[in-house]
């Protein structure tokens, strides 16, 4: 009897030991099981959060877009529709008075006139480059190429255009923001690069399409740029973000300024 007592407390110690590891083993896989998915459904939701964040981000840069292409066709109708036509009749009337003054003063009066001709063409000039409707009937490169021409006359700086490859169609939307990221670096480097020499190369290939602009100006530490401000330069990133392509921008003190715009012609667009 006593041996069969013995046996049957160890069977019952052993079954303890089995329902308790078990039951601590369950309640182990429990615990790790929750974490996990706690973690798992932390990660998706910032994730989900991000996701939001960006295309928040997107619809933002694009309603700035749109109501910047809206501001700038506005712009353009008023140069093109009032400020030329008030200046069309200042140039009829000074054609007039030349014709009625003395010799000595006939020359200034004409001289005026020319000037006024001018600032015509140069606003009409500056009017088609704000608008939509012109740049999506010339296309890319016949828009870039009169502003080249536009700034070359200038005397302000020498700028080179180059394409490699024949030229495609990349959709209107994605040619009006390249152009406008081209405006966008051209502006930049007028005004602060001090530089003598732009060249502005169009790639053409057939996965590929890239668009950059070299300047030989004084450069900028981008580093420093970004945390003052760096809006022109996230404006630009942004900017290809939304057609599907990349923006790198290099420079450093002394050594100018390169901007490369990069997309997949067949990649679908954002905007």
């Amino acid at each position: 009897m006593a041996n069969g007592d013995v046996t049957i407390k160890d069977d019952s110690i052993n079954y303890i030991v089995i329902v308790t590891s078990l039951f601590f083993a369950l309640l182990v896989g429990s615990v790790i099981y929750f974490v996990v998915l706690y973690r798992n459904r932390q990660l998706r939701n910032k994730k989900e959060q991000e996701e939001l964040k960006a295309n928040f981000r997107q619809e933002l840069l694009k309603t700035q877009l749109e109501v910047q292409e809206q501001t700038l066709n506005y712009i353009s109708s008023e140069i093109h529709d009032n400020i030329t036509q008030v200046l069309s009749f200042v140039k009829l009337t000074l054609g007039n008075i030349a014709s009625g003054v003395e010799d000595e003063k006939r020359g200034k009066v004409i001289e005026t006139r020319e000037l006024v001709a001018q600032t015509i063409t140069d606003l009409r000039d500056l009017s088609k480059s704000l608008s939509f409707e012109h740049i999506s009937s010339q296309g890319l490169i016949r828009t870039i190429e009169k502003e080249v021409d536009r700034v070359n006359k200038s005397g302000l700086i020498q700028v080179s255009l180059e394409q490699d490859g024949s030229s495609y169609p990349l959709g209107e939307q994605r040619e009006l923001v390249l152009f406008r990221i081209f405006q966008e670096s051209l502006n930049n480097t007028l005004k602060h690069a001090a530089a003598h020499h732009l060249k502005i190369m169009l790639k053409y290939h057939m996965d590929l399409f890239v668009l950059m602009l070299d300047d030989d100006g004084s450069g900028f530490s981008i580093d420093e740029l970004e945390n003052k401000t760096g809006s022109g330069l996230r404006n630009i990133e942004n900017r290809a973000a939304l057609i599907g392509g990349t923006a790198t921008i290099d420079s450093s003190p002394g050594k100018g300024c390169s901007v490369k715009v990069a997309l997949d012609p067949l990649k679908q667009q954002l905007y």
